[in-house]
């Protein structure tokens, strides 16, 4: 898809025009300006009945007077004060349903004037776009008999006046980095398990640095991990044939080459069987989603190289796979971690944070400026956020603050839970220094307090999306976040330093 920004005559406009109305027979402004070229043609019609604003209605007009458009899209808004992000996105995927159904080829987009609070029509562009995207993905690679696309629409101008030009081709720019960060996410996080192991994923991201003169990849395998002394990630990975992989993507292009790095630590899990402690059979095919961690940090990859943000970045795939067999570890296992901390293995399905420690503890030889990790980690999570936010944990109040603003401001929920001393307490062991379990109370706190030990040598911060990288049902399939997050934390910390 072909997106532009132009600021032209609505009379000149010969291809389609969608146009936003609101209930209460309000017209937008762009509505407002066509019905006046139009010489009343839309008054007339809210007057008959004939459109209306209730939300998400698409009503399709031809030959309009006085103007030489093929086709006028109008689109309900609903109630103009109670018009929200979220609503907002629902309208511009149901435009886009309608027009799927025409032979429009071009789309010219007058809704940067249809106007939520606190957000600018830059905002209103940018996730116009995200939304369309999301609403033309498919993952049909699998598929004997591909679907061919219905829609013939290959260009969305973005209307917008001559004065909002310049910012709104940089909310263009970044708008279309996100996308096809969340994209690539998607297409990772959806590949099925049997072809994508941690020695895909790490193929992924050496691929990435095939495409980025700015990029880097080296791989680190398990003989490597084994002198290191990474046992605790190891020990998840014995169970299977398919060896451990943490792929290492090295993004520099910050002006002070010495910059600290932001580091990114994705888990990778790219199937989770639970090991010995086996997950119960309904569902487990989505447990090829417990790589959405690191899926994300992929697409975050992804969009950073393609902003050429002035930033030092790194992006780490923790590849593994938790399998039950003769060689698999066990609940009673203890484990010497990278870090030297020992772990009493509780639960061999409470694995994510095994890989993730030694991560987190690999990550001390960048001397970053942060690390954020991002992990399907816990079912907790999920119970207690649903499947909206995701869940935040920080042992540094700016960071978390910081990742809570980038949330707001790429519509990519998130919540931060509490971190006090209390929760280690349930992580207390008889036999080792940690429990790999807190208890039945609390477990998305005590797995992120159990990650806090082994991120005492930098500022940390923690997002479980256990709930909100996937969909189930019908509409089964990853949903690409948190790289809309991640992205816009990233896009602030550039914007910061400049």
């Amino acid at each position: 898809m072909k997106y532009t920004v132009k600021s032209t005559a609505l009379a000149a406009v010969e291809t389609s025009l969608l146009v936003g109305l609101f209930e209460d027979d309000m017209l937008s402004e762009s509505a407002a300006r066509l019905d006046q070229l139009s010489g009343g043609y839309l008054t007339q019609l809210l007057q008959s009945g004939e459109i209306s604003g209730k939300h998400g209605q698409v009503t399709v007009l031809r030959n309009i007077p006085q103007l030489k458009a093929e086709r006028l899209f109008i689109v309900g808004c609903g109630k103009q004060n109670e018009l929200t992000e979220r609503r907002y996105k629902q309208l511009i995927q149901k435009a886009i349903g309608a027009v799927k159904e025409t032979k429009a080829a071009q789309l010219v987009s007058l809704l940067g004037d249809v106007a939520i609070n606190g957000r600018s029509v830059e905002w209103n562009l940018r996730f116009a776009l995200e939304a369309i995207e999301d609403s033309f993905y498919l993952f049909d690679r699998f598929k004997s008999n591909k679907n061919e696309p219905s829609a013939v629409l290959n260009e969305v101008v973005f209307h917008v006046d001559a004065a909002q030009t310049a910012p709104a081709e940089r909310a263009l720019q970044q708008a279309q980095a996100i996308a096809l960060g969340i994209r690539a996410a998607k297409d990772l996080a959806n590949c099925p398990p049997n072809i994508c192991n941690p020695a895909y994923l790490a193929q992924q991201a050496e691929a990435l640095a095939q495409q980025s003169a700015l990029i880097t990849t080296t791989v680190v395998g398990e003989k490597t991990m084994a002198e290191l002394g990474m046992n605790a990630y190891l020990a998840v990975s014995q169970g299977s044939k398919n060896e451990a992989q943490m792929a290492i993507i090295d993004y520099r292009n910050h002006p002070d080459p010495q910059a600290k790095p932001i580091v990114l630590v994705g888990k990778g899990l790219t199937f989770d069987a639970g090991g010995i402690s086996l997950k119960p059979a309904d569902s487990m095919d989505e447990m090829k989603y417990d790589m959405c961690g690191a899926a994300s940090v992929f697409g975050v990859m992804q969009a950073v190289a393609q902003l050429q943000l002035p930033l030092n970045v790194i992006g780490i795939l923790a590849g593994c796979e938790n399998l039950p067999d003769g060689n698999a570890y066990r609940p009673g296992d203890i484990l010497t971690t990278l870090a030297g901390l020992t772990v009493e293995v509780l639960n061999t399905d409470a694995e994510g944070r095994l890989v993730l420690c030694d991560a987190l503890t690999y990550a001390e030889r960048f001397e970053p400026a942060m690390v954020v990790d991002i992990a399907t980690l816990t079912g907790a999570c999920v119970v207690a956020l649903g499947q909206h936010n995701s869940g935040l944990v920080a042992t540094d109040d700016e960071l978390a603050q910081e990742l809570l603003t980038a949330a707001q401001q790429a519509a990519d929920k998130a919540w931060r839970l509490p971190l006090s001393e209390e929760y280690q307490e349930q992580l207390k062991s008889n036999f080792a220094d940690l429990a790999n379990i807190g208890g039945r109370w609390g477990g998305a706190i005590t797995a992120g307090a159990f990650l806090a030990n082994f991120t005492k040598k930098y500022r940390w911060a923690h997002l479980d999306i256990a709930g909100t990288a996937w969909l189930q049902g019908a509409n089964k399939g990853a949903t690409g976040r948190p790289v809309g997050l991640l992205t816009q934390f990233l896009i602030n910390q550039a914007d910061k330093s400049a």
